[in-house]
């Protein structure tokens, strides 16, 4: 069966709807604004795209704005020391993600007076733009017409034009067909509209298909279930890595903290001492594998999944007084750990030896 031409399906009926039901985020200009000729603040959109990968909006607000509290601008950003903008990031995951936020600030401070770059080829020279985000910036930022494809979009256009190619192959088509859909004179209220879509009518289960505005000219509708769409290719089983994380506890009421080197996999996060992660059945992860001599007890273990495997980490707690030889680390009081740069997976490990860690009150 033949799918329609992206040229039968009119960008602006979801534009009409965008006007009417737009969300109020607060790094977004709003449609009515954005007609009057208001523009995006390009440091606030690419604050934004860059804090929502792999992140909900929910998540996302409250970060967005103790960023913009404590950096109003790039400029703030990049003068900022890389430990507090760490801090600062801990808690919303994919770490990496923060290192590059200050490498990205420091450029666009350095190299161009503290103005993003208005086209996609200029910003994905930028540490940590890539694609999506240069593209999103680009267009709801500068007004360029551009083909923005986040995973609410994917779902949009795969269901629209019934695309039967498993993600990630389909990707080309996909940004094909978006780029085809998008006016020039409106591209990012377009590019916007689309995420909206995606996140509040064309869901990834149950989605509300008779509100739509596109629902005249969605494929999947008329001859399949919408629900189906994406087609992905199957999920390969996450490796399993395994790991032990000793909580250290003196006297005081503290936590003996280090940290990770700036290098790697949560590079320059606080952790607690511990051991390699390693995907070998015989390492080492029992109280033999101690940072130090102390009366190490099991506390059980926890789990954490990263992208690309699932970690396992032993946990052992010990009451100690106060420093120990060969230790380069700190004693941070329990009741401010919630303030340092601690990954998920370390929060969860300490909370494990500790059950009041990081209860509020």
């Amino acid at each position: 069966m033949l799918r329609e031409t992206p040229q039968a399906i009119d960008a602006a009926l979801l534009l009409d709807w965008y006007d009417r039901h737009h969300r109020d985020l607060p790094w977004r200009v709003s449609p009515p604004m954005a007609l009057r000729g208001a523009i995006a603040n390009p440091y606030h959109v690419w604050l934004s795209e860059v804090m929502l990968q792999q992140t909900t909006v929910q998540a996302v607000k409250a970060y967005f704005e103790k960023f913009l509290a404590l950096w109003p601008t790039v400029e703030d950003l990049a003068a900022a020391a890389t430990e507090d903008v760490m801090k600062a990031w801990a808690g919303l995951g994919y770490y990496a993600r923060a290192r590059n936020l200050k490498k990205c600030a420091e450029t666009v401070a350095r190299e161009h007076g503290g103005r993003f770059p208005d086209s996609e080829e200029g910003l994905k020279a930028l540490p940590g733009i890539g694609d999506y985000t240069a593209a999103a910036i680009a267009a709801i930022a500068f007004n360029r017409r551009s083909a923005v494809l986040d995973g609410n979009v994917e779902r949009v256009i795969s269901r629209l034009y019934a695309i039967e190619t498993p993600l990630p192959a389909a990707k080309p088509e996909m940004r094909a067909l978006v780029y085809s859909l998008t006016p020039a004179d409106r591209p990012g209220d377009f590019a916007q509209a689309m995420m909206d879509l995606g996140a509040t009518i064309c869901t990834p289960k149950r989605p509300a298909c008779a509100l739509c505005p596109f629902r005249g000219n969605c494929r999947a509708l008329a001859v399949a279930d919408p629900e189906t769409f994406p087609r992905k290719a199957a999920r390969k089983e996450k490796p399993l890595r395994l790991g032990a994380a000793f909580v250290a506890i003196d006297g005081s009421e503290a936590v003996y903290l280090r940290k990770r080197p700036e290098s790697g996999l949560l590079g320059g996060m606080t952790e607690v001492p511990g051991t390699d992660w390693t995907s070998r059945r015989d390492g080492d992860t029992s109280i033999a594998a101690q940072p130090f001599a102390a009366h190490w007890e099991p506390c059980g273990s926890v789990s954490h999944v990263f992208t690309h495997f699932e970690l396992r980490l032993s946990v052992y707690r010990a009451i100690v007084d106060g420093a120990r030889p060969g230790m380069h680390g700190w004693w941070e009081p329990i009741a401010t750990l919630a303030e340092q740069a601690l990954p998920s997976v370390m929060k969860k490990a300490i909370a494990q030896a500790i059950p009041q860690a990081f209860k509020s009150g």
